[in-house]
């Protein structure tokens, strides 16, 4: 057994085998075809009043580098997007030698979390372990919680998820805290630990007498954190570089894309009104007032492919409405750059 590696004590090793943007009030286009990217612009601004918030997108033609920007810069909660970065994080671990995605993690009851229904019901028996790749895929396809956190454990935690940002020179994506943390500083849980880990037991004694006034001061506050937001200009460039293959390597590129390729959640989002089998390399996101969509359009034929991110927040209206809201937008950057080839 190869101990080499230095691994956190949960770890069980199992013997293996250039565009230059312009700006125009948070609003941008390549300045090489604006007039034609204008356009676009203006269909996008035209469906941010359907998200009953606020909505930024971010749209990059990959085989061109044709962009199209909505709030460039500004921060949004990323919710469950941030489990992109940290899956870029994890699998940078793996490209280093310092972990295997075949290496198995044992979970344990203070690892069962909010949102967590797939590992919570495989857990009716002691002694649960699972690998790397059951963690990646599940915190991917179907955005379990009890996943993202161990699997953010796995990558060295949220700070270093967001210095590998810093390293890929991308300044507008943090990660800060565990599913767990999130949730609880949303709803206005007190008492949590920093790492997250919390039993189901120990997390309704702690919820327990809540009332609404606490819930909505802490929703209140949720929405003006700075802490696990993204622009969205900083998550386009993420979603760019995976793509291109400068932030893994060429094998994690590819098993990153092909499980983001068959992501379960928001089929109402950015695939809602693209063609049937469109495919999309995406993650979904939802909490509170915030829900977004982000990914990559497979274009038909030879039309190549669109980076495209679209994040609400601040919404007042039903998810649904949202996520009509990011199909619409969707579309119209599909439809965009299929009949608008460009140079």
């Amino acid at each position: 057994m190869n101990t080499s590696r230095a691994l956190p004590r949960r770890f069980v090793l199992v013997p293996m085998t250039m565009f230059v943007m312009t700006a125009d009030l948070g609003a941008q286009t390549s300045p090489s075809d604006d007039g034609a990217l204008g356009r676009l612009r203006a269909e996008l601004e035209r469906f941010e009043p359907l998200s009953g918030g606020s909505m930024g997108v971010a749209a990059i033609h990959l085989e061109t580098g044709r962009a199209v920007y909505l709030h460039a810069d500004e921060p949004f909660p990323m919710a469950s997007t941030y489990k992109v970065p940290i899956a870029v994080q994890l699998m940078t671990r793996v490209d280093r030698g310092e972990l295997s995605l075949s290496d198995m993690i044992e979970v344990h009851p203070e690892d069962l979390h909010p949102g967590s229904g797939t590992i919570s019901r495989l857990f009716d028996d002691p002694g649960v372990v699972l690998s790397v790749r059951n963690l990646l895929e599940l915190m991917l396809l179907i955005s379990d919680n009890s996943a993202t956190d161990l699997t953010l454990e796995a990558a060295g935690g949220g700070a270093a998820v967001t210095e590998r940002m810093r390293a890929l020179g991308i300044e507008g994506i943090r990660v800060d805290r565990p599913t767990s943390r999130l949730i609880a500083d949303y709803v206005g849980v007190n008492g949590v630990p920093e790492h997250g880990r919390v039993s189901p037991e120990e997390w309704e004694a702690l919820a327990e007498g809540l009332d609404q006034a606490a819930r909505a001061r802490a929703a209140e506050a949720f929405a003006h954190d700075v802490r696990d937001t993204s622009s969205p200009r900083a998550m386009a460039e993420l979603l760019r570089m995976i793509w291109e293959g400068t932030a893994l390597s060429a094998q994690s590129t590819e098993t990153l894309l092909d499980v983001m390729r068959r992501v379960e959640t928001g089929e109402g989002r950015i695939k809602g009104v693209l063609p049937p089998r469109t495919d999309v390399a995406h993650k979904t996101g939802t909490i509170g007032g915030t829900t977004n969509d982000v990914g990559i359009i497979y274009l038909p034929g030879d039309a190549g492919h669109v980076v495209t991110v679209v994040f609400v927040k601040d919404s007042e209206i039903p998810v649904e409405g949202r996520e009509r809201a990011i199909a619409q937008a969707s579309r119209a950057i599909y439809d965009f750059f299929l009949f608008n080839p460009g140079t």
